[in-house]
């Protein structure tokens, strides 16, 4: 997995490339653990994240919980392959998702 990281004064952006997996999963959550401090607007951008495990939907759940105190956050561009895992986790009910 990449993360390829775009901060803009309190707005911060997220590209997830490849597989968010119990591997890769604690490499998300050491970055958001750095770098959320003082952010309003957390975008992840999934347009090239090909698939999601449940380790991934625990650091999605846990950045969701920690935006919900300090602003908002979004998940776009996501590809059909990861919302059906999102739609069948029921995640799409409380997560943020725009097309």
């Amino acid at each position: 997995m990449e993360i390829n990281k775009n901060a803009a004064g309190d707005k911060l952006t997220l590209e997830i490339v490849g597989r968010l997996d119990a591997a890769s999963a604690p490499q998300l959550e050491k970055e958001l653990n750095a770098s959320l401090t003082g952010v309003k607007s957390l975008i992840f951008d999934f347009s090239k994240l090909e698939y999601i495990a449940s380790a991934g939907l625990r650091v999605l759940l846990v950045a969701q919980k920690r935006m919900n105190k300090q602003g908002d956050m979004v998940i776009r561009n996501v590809k059909e392959e990861v919302n059906e895992v999102l739609e069948m986790t029921g995640f799409s009910d409380f997560l943020n998702i725009e097309e």
